[in-house]
């Protein structure tokens, strides 16, 4: 495998509350929002969360996501979000574009 997702269940349950929200506009039923989700989890390294050190970004959503790249030992996040990972650096994380990653990991050129 090239990359491993990392799950957290607040993550889970925030994808879940945002695609259930625009759920009409993505053409989802409910079904296949669980679907989707169960699939995610199925794939992914689900990590424990023990501690809490927010807030440290500005968005307190992207926190939690900062916890679990730290407590999953990532070297990435991937996110057109950039702006809003500002000092993530200083774990050891890099942010990268979706684009980024794929060419990373050999992908695409």
């Amino acid at each position: 495998m090239k990359f491993q997702p990392c799950v957290s269940v607040p993550l889970i349950l925030e994808y879940q509350q945002t695609l259930t929200q625009k759920r009409s506009n993505l053409g989802l039923t409910e079904a296949e929002i669980e679907t989707v989700l169960d699939y995610l989890c199925l794939i992914s390294h689900q990590q424990r969360i023990f501690y809490l050190w927010r807030p440290l970004l500005r968005d307190s959503k992207d926190d939690m996501v900062l916890e679990l790249a730290v407590a999953a030992e990532c070297e990435h996040i991937v996110t057109y979000n950039s702006r809003d990972f500002r000092g993530t650096e200083r774990f050891g994380i890099s942010i990268v574009t979706p684009l980024e990653l794929l060419k990373t990991i050999g992908e695409i050129r």
